[in-house]
């Protein structure tokens, strides 16, 4: 007897590409998810690789800020970046109180369901932790959809994100994390570590592949004047921090006024609670000094890193702060506690949300000695998972495997570091950007074997992996 779901296929074919570990000859659809600016930032790369392969047929949904005209009705830049948006689901109330977030999960749920059912997916991607993945994760779940979670075994103590992406890994068939020790928590929660691939932050092909626009096309497509020295700040709410918000940002801005030479560059925060009320103490601010401050609800991907590459240090909250930020050779100061957990390198500086302990750490982060440290971080890099590793990798979901990828799958990680795997026999030109390389398992893995593998019969963790708290 198949199990719920299975009336997505052909009751025969569905049976013997079980068996035979193939996968269906028709063109698979993958579902991407995307409810923010920030996360569709991120999934660029995938979503331009699903839809370049003509074996796939990319089903994009759109949700949450996306909609909503007070956060930039960001779905129109998805449009001009050429893709097709097969639904749209309405799901944000006027109001960013908890109930009205609650609510608006419950909305989100109904409207993917829908969604889902309409449009049929072979497997669901979503990437994160935020409110709108949560309700994109349990549509899936309940439907019988394989789901694919890119992101997942991070650590933000500071935010309610913390319990949605690992409720969230609970829900999801194949994890893409960005690190090693992410790697392990996901297994740490009883994933089967044969499904869990560490293929590196899917964001760091964004940098590799952006045209960045210079000081000048910048100043003018933002309507405002760059200075010697130049700040970026977004900050968003502390979810789950012992301050609130409005004191913590006006801590912050309190700050700002110690280095009346720079020009801020403010983007808004998010959909969370109380981040209409950062978002007002933003624009107070800037009204207050518009020769030097300026607030932008959304500046979108290459204006974002455009302004980055152009400020000395950017300042607040946001996970682009631990990961882009280094990437393109800046510093970052961090407050407070919404990132606590993730890993960083050491081009960050964290602070705590007072005014003089910020103040300090600009000033720290503005030195010729930490600029010149975070150029030399940046040029580093971290090097990447090779199309071959990917191949042995895959072998063991597809049904060609010639051994058991649990029994190894550490085999060529830098267990003592935090870059990620590493192929040290392989040079950079044989190495392929991690859209790639999470498209290319999508592709591959045996959906069917995905889809009638229960939840509760996957193998527990072995040894030291699955008992080490991490």
């Amino acid at each position: 007897m198949l199990p719920t779901g299975a009336m997505y296929y052909d009751e025969e074919k569905y049976r013997q590409g079980a068996e035979k570990g193939t996968v269906n000859d028709r063109v698979r659809k993958i579902c991407v998810v995307t409810g923010s600016r920030a996360e569709y930032g991120l999934l660029y790369p995938l979503l331009r690789e699903i839809q370049a392969d003509p074996d796939l047929e990319l089903l994009l949904l759109v949700t949450g800020t996306h909609l909503s005209p007070e956060f930039g009705l960001t779905y129109r830049e998805i449009e001009r970046d050429g893709f097709t948006i097969a639904d749209k689901v309405e799901m944000l109330l006027s109001a960013d109180t908890p109930t009205a977030i609650a609510k608006s999960v419950g909305l989100a749920t109904i409207g993917l369901a829908e969604s889902y059912a309409r449009l049929q997916p072979d497997i669901v991607v979503i990437l994160g932790d935020r409110y709108e993945i949560l309700a994109a994760a349990q549509a899936a779940l309940f439907a019988r959809i394989p789901l694919a979670h890119l992101h997942g075994g991070e650590r933000t103590e500071g935010a309610m994100d913390e319990a949605i992406r690992h409720a969230v890994t609970k829900m999801a068939h194949l994890h893409f994390v960005a690190a090693e020790p992410y790697r392990r928590r996901v297994i740490q929660l009883g994933e089967d570590p044969a499904r869990v691939f560490n293929v590196g932050a899917v964001g760091s092909d964004n940098i590799r592949r952006q045209r960045l626009r210079s000081r000048e096309s910048l100043e003018r497509e933002l309507e405002f004047p760059l200075g010697k020295v130049n700040f970026l700040v977004t900050y968003h709410p502390v979810t789950l921090g012992r301050t609130d918000s409005a004191s913590a940002m006006g801590e912050l801005l309190a700050a700002l006024d110690h280095f009346p030479e720079a020009q801020i560059i403010f983007t808004k925060p998010n959909s969370d609670t109380d981040g209409r009320v950062i978002g007002r103490m933003m624009e107070s601010y800037a009204a207050r000094q518009p020769e030097r401050a300026k607030v932008f609800v959304s500046l979108g991907q290459v204006r974002y890193f455009s302004a980055v590459s152009q400020c000395a240090v950017v300042i607040g909250n946001s996970s682009s702060g631990l990961t882009e930020v280094p990437a393109l050779g800046r510093p970052a100061v961090n407050l407070g506690e919404r990132q606590k957990g993730r890993l960083r390198p050491a081009s960050v500086i964290d602070c705590a949300e007072r005014e003089e302990d910020i103040v300090r750490a600009i000033t720290e982060a503005l030195s010729p000695e930490f600029q010149a440290r975070a150029r030399e971080i940046a040029r580093e890099g971290a090097q990447e998972v090779t199309r071959e590793r990917v191949q042995e990798m895959t072998q063991g979901i597809t049904g060609g495997a010639t051994r058991d990828i649990t029994q190894d799958s550490t085999r060529d990680i830098r267990r003592e570091g935090e870059e990620g795997p590493v192929d040290p026999d392989v040079g950079p030109e044989k190495q392929r950007p991690v859209a790639r390389r999470i498209k290319e398992i999508l592709k591959e893995v045996n959906i069917e074997g995905l889809r009638m593998k229960s939840f509760f019969d996957l193998p527990a963790p072995k040894g030291k992996e699955g008992q080490k708290n991490v």
